[in-house]
């Protein structure tokens, strides 16, 4: 961790971190009108898992780094198609909420077809497990089951879906009810991530789940689509596009489908940033010659305000969780760093002080936190940070793994989600800790993790 000291420019003090990963993000979109001004503008959390002995809650505010060994056997039982589905998603959900470690299937001693649905105890301690997931999917619905190895062969949680969606689906409610029970917190599993994906050419806007399954494309244009961005709600997404030769902001389903033009203000209609409760847009418009920061209309595109009036080039913003500040980049103190504003308007304040290039801030949507992820270039290679404004500590994310930017947090802020140039997208605890997750393969730029799923 770094400190950044009270006094703004204070020389950052390093602590020597002992496990520092991230996750990176690809370039900015390709386009030399965006890209010139773009640019400048341009968990395991904290888990306690100490053995339970009548009820577990993981603790992720202290400050001990013990995963909870969870073990997510295959069933044996049933459709066996569905069964290797679920241990693999759910294997996967658990292994990047940041407060678990999943155990190695190659290691378990229990005799799976003869526990059926329940367990042998002592067969998992003697694994070092010290919660288990055991399931049966059917033709018509699946059954979870979670135990807890000091609570017996009594289920401390269960839930049975009807097999109306698909299994992976179902097999993240489950986690997230898993996350819920644990840590008192939802999960973000089954939630989705837009992101710009790059061709020679153009560029399309796509949306995956949150693991890297079911990617489609939201744009429909063989023009350059760039920087989208979910809508709380989750229905829709904003996106700048050059399809009728300006940079135009657009708002589509978010299933796909026919875009709707908000705004085309002449000049830059970009780095569009939905407000927490969906009713407003900030964004940078160039309509009187230099980029600054603007609110317009969800609803129409009017212009609700003027947030910066400046010389320097302002973009790429971000709202806090309660609504009530911005945060954005300026190159108004020479290059570009992170200032953050009222949402009012008012005179913004420098809050990046490491280095002389940092971009791309996003606000951690936890209530009550007031932490920004960014990327920060480093010896010429970039990557990720977060910077808590309140205390002022800084946590690098990513370290020695290429070149890393734009980062996103998740709907619980507990993972980033970014882009590594050259390789894809990337999912990383929002702490520092843990290795980086690999969930798309390509060149991808733009990172935005969408809402929560629903329940």
């Amino acid at each position: 961790m770094i400190s950044l000291g009270d006094r703004p420019g204070t020389r950052p003090r390093v602590r020597r971190r002992t496990r520092a990963r991230a996750v990176a993000a690809p370039v900015t979109p390709a386009l030399a009108a965006l890209a010139s001004l773009a640019v400048i503008a341009v968990l395991a959390p904290s888990a306690r898992a100490d053995e339970p002995s009548g009820g577990v809650l993981i603790d992720v505010k202290g400050a001990k780094r013990v995963l909870y060994p969870i073990a997510v056997p295959a069933s044996v039982e049933g459709d066996a198609t569905a069964a290797r589905e679920v241990a693999q998603v759910a294997s996967f959900d658990l292994s990047v909420a940041g407060v678990f470690k999943v155990l190695d299937p190659a290691g378990f001693l229990a005799d799976l077809k003869a526990e059926g649905l329940i367990i042998d105890p002592q067969k998992w301690k003697d694994v070092g497990a010290f919660g288990v997931i055991k399931y049966r999917a059917s033709p018509t619905e699946i059954e979870f089951r979670l135990y807890e190895i000091s609570k017996g062969t009594t289920s401390v949680l269960g839930k049975t879906y009807p097999r109306k969606g698909d299994t992976r689906s179902i097999t993240h409610r489950f986690c997230n009810e898993v996350v819920k029970y644990y840590t008192g917190e939802l999960g973000f599993f089954g939630s989705k991530i837009a992101f710009t994906a790059k061709g020679r050419t153009a560029s399309a806007i796509y949306a995956m789940d949150f693991d890297g399954a079911n990617a489609y494309p939201v744009s429909n244009n063989s023009s350059q689509n760039i920087l989208p961005a979910w809508a709380p709600s989750g229905g829709q997404i904003a996106y700048t596009s050059f399809m009728r030769n300006n940079p135009d902001l657009y708002v589509a389903p978010a299933g796909g489908g026919r875009p709707t033009k908000l705004s085309s203000q002449r000049g830059m209609n970009t780095g569009a940033a939905w407000s927490p409760d969906g009713s407003k847009i900030a964004l940078t418009l160039s309509k009187d010659g230099n980029p600054e920061i603007y609110v317009i209309s969800a609803k129409d595109g009017s212009i609700l305000k003027r947030i910066t009036t400046d010389r320097a080039i302002d973009t790429s913003p971000t709202w806090s969780p309660d609504g009530g500040q911005l945060a954005f980049v300026s190159d108004r103190n020479g290059g570009p760093q992170i200032f953050v504003v009222s949402a009012s308007g008012g005179t913004p304040q420098q809050v990046s002080f490491n280095g002389s290039y940092n971009t791309t801030p996003t606000w951690m949507p936890r209530a009550g936190k007031h932490v920004i992820a960014y990327t920060t270039r480093d010896g010429g290679v970039y990557d990720i940070v977060t910077l808590d404004l309140d205390t002022k500590v800084m946590t690098r994310i990513t370290q020695n793994e290429g070149s890393n930017e734009e980062p996103s947090f998740s709907p619980n802020g507990r993972a980033i989600a970014f882009a590594r140039a050259g390789q894809g997208v990337f999912i990383a605890n929002a702490d520092g800790t843990g290795k980086a997750v690999k969930v798309w393969s390509g060149s991808a730029t733009g990172i935005d993790w969408g809402p929560a799923p629903g329940p």
